[in-house]
């Protein structure tokens, strides 16, 4: 399944953001509108095959890094990893114990 089927559930739980920073999965235009609508301005490069060209902050989106070094560091446990855990509430547990060692 594509990242942006799931981003729209999630976006309805979170507070607004001012600009988030997204990859090309979540490049589409119903969800560019969705963000839009709420008053929000992405930014996601667009996708190699779009013909129209959609203009984004390259050097916050340069900024992505950080997010993608934090998850890096979060899966060097292996049980958070490989999803060891069945139930939910235990798996989030496990990231909570991995983020207060880690950081």
């Amino acid at each position: 399944m594509s990242d942006h089927k799931g981003a729209g559930i999630v976006l309805e739980k979170l507070p607004p953001a001012k600009t988030p920073i997204g990859d090309r999965g979540y490049e589409t235009n119903r969800f560019r509108a969705t963000l839009l609508a709420r008053g929000i301005a992405p930014c996601i490069p667009p996708t190699k095959n779009r013909k129209e060209t959609i203009q984004y902050d390259k050097t916050l989106y340069k900024q992505r890094h950080r997010i993608a070094n934090l998850f890096a560091k979060i899966k060097d446990w292996r049980r958070i990893a490989t999803r060891y855990d069945r139930c939910a509430h235990t798996f989030f547990s496990a990231i909570c114990l991995a983020a207060a060692v880690l950081f």
